[in-house]
């Protein structure tokens, strides 16, 4: 028999993370600061919590320099279907 929890992803298991991605899901691009206002985040969390989702390359980044400049993510192929199979894993963990 195998487990439910095995089909989750363990990338996409922290709540912050998920809902990073659902925000990028819906998105062409967002930047760091829209994403840390609507998860009433610190800086200092938001950069650990997309870093996991960048090492797993399920966001890209993009980083403007100079005065003004700005962080950019993007939602990639590969966490497209990372949060779909997670989104399904969910489904049926909840259904039992």
């Amino acid at each position: 028999m195998t487990s439910p929890l095995g089909d989750l992803d363990p990338v996409l298991t922290p709540p912050k993370r998920l809902a990073a991605l659902a925000v990028l899901r819906n998105a062409t691009t967002t930047d760091f600061t829209f994403l840390r206002d609507h998860l009433a985040v610190s800086d200092s969390d938001l950069s650990k919590q997309m870093a996991a989702l960048v090492d797993a390359r399920y966001v890209s980044v993009t980083k403007s320099r100079g005065r003004g400049g700005s962080t950019t993510y993007k939602i990639t192929g590969d966490g497209k279907k990372a949060f779909e199979a997670h989104k399904r894993a969910l489904e049926r963990l909840i259904a039992g």
